[in-house]
């Protein structure tokens, strides 16, 4: 499935993940620059509808591939953005080997891709490195709280080895490395069912469903408008900084407060329920930007109430039988 028309542009960019949420915005943000854009994935999670509007483009292509097997790009790159990863505990719980893989396999592939092509790389990495934090709020030089055989280290592990082997491939091959921890982002194109706190609460609403929150609700969470969030991707892509830099929203808000907001914007008549934390469930979440603020210059834009309301609006657009029962064992 690929549109092999090169429009003449001289810079051609990988996105792995393309089908995903954030994969998704980056490519409709790199084609709006001029790239031309060559989207890979496995469609695991992802789904096709959220590129199919870029299929009719000449300066787009689709390669369904598992970048966890060896990766051939014809042609020249520029730069490669790695994110293709399962991302919600959900899924992450369900294909645990194939969440290793992609972090280690996928991301050695990726690396290796762009020493060959002499291509630019960022890494998305994760909050999720900081693991149960004891440091608050989270800032690049924490080294993390994270538990590697928990039900969660599948991912946290995946993602700390990726930056590993990223800073390795730039120290010793000298390869252009980007490592960006990303904390809870939203917006268009999020799946209602992937067991996320925002879709969560916005799906149980739709149905008429109490809204579930885990514990007491005094876990916090900081959530990041998915434009914001790949403003500070290219960015970050675009300068010459080579350590981690956290991109995320740092308006903390409780669990509990938050699934309020919900009821409030949604208008329902639901009520929160409450059942016991998962194991391993951070406790706090809030991202210091201080780094971005310095360096890229960045910081979010977009409001929660503003974010929240096209969100809300993307769900209600959807059709019916998308409005499944969700998973509730786990939110992140």
């Amino acid at each position: 499935m690929a549109n092999n028309t090169n429009t003449g542009n001289s810079k051609r960019v990988l996105v792995t993940g393309a089908a995903g949420f954030l994969g998704s915005h980056l490519c409709d943000r790199f084609i709006k620059e001029g790239y031309y854009v060559i989207g890979m994935d496995n469609l695991i999670t992802g789904d096709l509808k959220n590129i199919e509007h870029l299929f009719k483009l000449d300066n787009f292509e689709f390669y369904h591939h598992d970048v966890s097997k060896f990766i051939h790009v014809t042609g020249e790159l520029d730069y490669i953005l790695h994110f293709a990863s399962p991302a919600s505990p959900i899924d992450y719980l369900k294909i645990p080997i194939q969440t290793l893989k992609v972090g280690s396999l996928g991301t050695h592939n990726c690396l290796g891709l762009a020493k060959a092509k002499n291509a630019r790389i960022l890494v998305a990495s994760t909050s999720e490195v900081y693991g149960d934090p004891l440091v608050h709020p989270q800032n690049e030089d924490y080294w993390g709280n994270v538990n590697p055989i928990g039900p969660r280290g599948v991912y946290d592990e995946a993602k700390r080895f990726q930056e590993a082997i990223t800073m390795a491939y730039h120290t010793f091959h000298n390869v252009q490395t980007r490592i960006i921890r990303i904390f809870n982002t939203y917006g268009p194109r999020m799946r209602l069912n992937d067991g996320r706190a925002l879709p969560a609460f916005i799906g149980q609403a739709l149905r008429g469903e109490d809204l579930t929150v885990f514990g007491d609700g005094s876990q916090t969470r900081s959530f990041c408008y998915v434009d914001d969030l790949v403003e500070g991707i290219y960015r970050l892509l675009m300068s010459d900084y080579v350590s981690p830099v956290n991109i995320g929203n740092p308006d903390e808000i409780s669990l509990k407060d938050f699934a309020e907001e919900i009821i409030k914007l949604t208008g329902t008549t639901q009520k929160i329920t409450y059942k016991p934390l998962p194991v391993d469930d951070p406790r706090q979440r809030q991202p210091d930007i201080t780094r971005a603020r310095e360096i890229l210059k960045w910081e979010p834009t977009v409001s929660r109430a503003e974010g929240l309301k096209i969100t809300y609006e993307y769900f209600k657009s959807l059709p019916q039988e998308e409005l499944v029962k969700l998973p509730k064992e786990f939110y992140k």
